[in-house]
């Protein structure tokens, strides 16, 4: 969160809190503000359980990080265990080292019919150079 803030911006912060609160007030107010803070993740923490609560049971390992968007599109693109989709034999198929160098691509180990898995359950396939059938009411 604060990853681009440097040291200058720290000491001077520091030396405005100074300038500003004085010596003999800034220890009780920095006390006043960790207290701030711990309530505020207390309070947080305890509105994550009850929502776990209500959820139910299947959704006790719920991760709240997983709304987070870049996190839900790795997860379900690169996730964990199943692969729907077969992306990780097309990912482990590439190397892109070399192919940012130059060098030839090899052939993929396994091959992924997509043209199968993309049709499987979307009726009857198309002959080549066929238009596929509009429907206006779904556009």
């Amino acid at each position: 969160m604060f990853g681009d803030i440097g040291g200058l911006e720290v000491v001077t912060v520091i030396v405005m809190a100074i300038v500003i609160f004085g010596p003999d007030k800034l220890p009780k107010l920095i006390q006043d503000t960790m207290g701030f803070i711990r309530k505020v993740r207390s309070f947080a923490d305890s509105a994550k359980e009850d929502i776990r609560s209500e959820l139910g049971p299947e959704f006790q390992n719920f991760d709240f990080e997983d709304l987070n968007p870049k996190t839900f599109v790795r997860k379900q693109l690169l996730g964990d265990g199943d692969d729907p989709l077969g992306l990780k034999d097309l990912k482990d198929s590439v190397d892109l080292k070399s192919a940012l160098n130059g060098d030839p691509v090899p052939t993929p180990t396994a091959s992924v019919d997509f043209a199968k898995s993309a049709t499987a359950g979307a009726g009857p396939a198309l002959a080549v150079g066929e238009r596929p059938p509009f429907d206006p009411d779904a556009t």
